[in-house]
């Protein structure tokens, strides 16, 4: 019978984490499931070549049900399907959220994720280029860099956003998130630098860790109420491993409630339509989805502009602010300000422009994820349930407005032309008066992801958590949900520097309760 100490379901942003950090201790056992095959994709490590890995053999590549709010159009849900995964074809764009959203979540519950405690879990992974401060460490494993050589039209997004009144912010995650400037980046010698190369590469001659790839987990086994190993297929072959101390489950935030439900935790009664045995009634299970939901304006240029560099991550510059349209203390828009021209989700190299995205980063549309089948290779069902709440619509109206205006200001001169998304003769958002030609018409028939879904095994204690402070899953031994699934709340922000952070922190919470 095989064991190990630990079992790691997932090598994405918080599974290499916390497979690095348990085999610090040379006498520590891990093995690290990864359902996706190591990296081999060249594309992978050029920063520029990021859109070329959606939809290919290292993206899950999952469709979300038809989205009755965006005109039941299906939307591509982007998830790493390979070694390091989201943060292996990710835009590589380093944003750790506000310190709003981190203290919004120890008030629903959860002791010890304000944001004073979980800054120290940012620093430690951090190696960043301009040194050691308040807010950024340099002993870590993962290289957070400035642009090597940002475009001139990123520049000028910044200058023509200062120009109507933007604060200058040198440093998203500083002392305010609020601002414009450059996005840092994790990239590493101008290549892309993953969770993996950070963390897992560098470590794999240790004799106390295992690494296999290619091994899909069908199933959690238990013991009553106490996990006791999980069960993979592996070359068409079903694998049974035990464990002496905990499953660690970072699968996702699709495929963590998804392996949750076809081991018996979550609603009962979706469970029981399935035929699936009950282990524990947890009706948290794939509820609470929650994602930002992007839009483009896009331009075409007055004159052909230079090639991007390979360093380029095609969203070098943004914003942070506050639409003044909802409650929330932190920014409740983003901006990514992109040297290409974008469609909604597919950029369009062969003409010269520039796209300015505007993302709805406080959303409060919920959806779900729940299983079609008992069959552990069927895919999730995911309804995410974009723009329910009229409030995230009106926000995003408010973003098109802004950015046309940046568009238009003194700080772009003569370099943007024709706009032709949503175009010129799309001025309106009284969606009644013009269903056809309005802003509101345009979103619904082209937003899109920006590919940070989470939320659903929130952490927490209320009627749908399904994990507690420490990650634990609620009334089950021995199994924590460790990646972005256990946000209750969605981050300001990218998600892949907070979901490193929750490995950091879970690390050592595994650590401190070891039997």
């Amino acid at each position: 019978m095989t064991q190990y100490d630990y079992v790691v379901i997932g090598a994405g942003s918080a599974g290499c984490v916390v497979a690095n950090r348990l085999t610090e201790n040379s006498e520590t056992t891990v093995l690290l499931l990864e359902a996706g095959n190591p990296v081999n994709k060249p594309e992978i490590q050029v920063p520029v070549a990021w859109p070329s890995l959606l939809g290919t053999e290292v993206d899950w590549a999952y469709w979300t049900e038809p989205e009755p709010h965006l005109n039941g159009r299906k939307i591509l849900c982007s998830r790493g399907k390979v070694v390091g995964g989201s943060s292996s074809i990710n835009a590589m764009i380093y944003i750790r959220g506000n310190r709003h959203n981190f203290d919004h979540w120890q008030k629903l519950g959860n002791p010890g994720w304000s944001y004073e405690e979980v800054l120290p879990y940012f620093k430690k992974s951090e190696n960043q280029q301009r040194g050691r401060s308040e807010f950024h460490g340099v002993d870590g494993a993962l290289s957070v860099t400035d642009p090597i050589a940002p475009t001139a039209t990123s520049k000028r997004f910044i200058e023509a956003a200062a120009q109507i009144g933007y604060d200058r912010n040198p440093d998203f995650n500083g002392t305010q998130q609020e601002g414009v400037g450059l996005y840092q980046l994790t990239i590493k010698d101008g290549k892309r630098h993953s969770a993996a190369a950070a963390f897992l590469v560098p470590i794999l001659d240790r004799p106390n860790l295992t690494v296999q790839t290619g091994a899909l987990v069908t199933r959690i086994l238990f013991k009553g109420t106490s996990t006791i190993g999980v069960e993979y297929l592996h070359q068409g072959t079903l694998q049974q491993v035990y464990v002496n101390q905990e499953v660690i489950l970072s699968a996702g935030v699709f495929d963590s409630p998804k392996l949750l439900m076809l081991s018996g935790i979550g609603n009962a009664e979706h469970l029981r339509s399935l035929n699936i045995p009950v282990v524990a009634d947890l009706p948290g299970v794939g509820e609470n989805l929650h994602d930002h939901p992007l839009v483009v304006v896009g331009y075409k240029s007055t004159q052909t502009l230079p090639a991007i560099a390979s360093t380029s991550n095609l969203v070098e510059a943004g914003l942070f602010l506050h639409s003044g349209k909802s409650k929330e203390l932190a920014p409740d828009l983003q901006f990514l300000f992109s040297p290409v021209l974008w469609g909604s989700s597919d950029s369009a190299p062969d003409v010269s422009g520039s796209t300015l995205i505007c993302c709805l980063i406080n959303p409060q549309s919920r959806g779900t994820v729940t299983l079609q089948s008992a069959n552990p290779t069927d895919s999730p069902t995911i309804r995410v349930n974009y723009l329910q709440q009229e409030a995230d619509l009106q926000v995003l109206v408010e973003g098109i407005k802004i950015a046309r205006q940046i568009a238009h200001s003194g700080g772009f001169g003569e370099v943007l032309g024709e706009e032709v998304a949503p175009g010129s003769d799309i001025i309106s958002d009284e969606r009644l008066a013009q269903p056809t030609a309005g802003i509101a018409a345009y979103i619904r028939q082209t937003a899109t992801t920006y590919w940070h879904p989470v939320g659903t095994c929130k952490m927490g204690n209320d009627s749908l958590a399904v994990v507690d402070a420490q990650l634990q899953v609620h009334g089950i031994e021995g199994l924590r949900v460790v990646d972005a699934s256990v946000m209750p709340t969605i981050l300001s922000g990218n998600t892949n520097a907070s979901t490193i952070m929750i490995g950091e922190k879970a690390a050592d919470l595994i650590k401190a309760s070891r039997t």
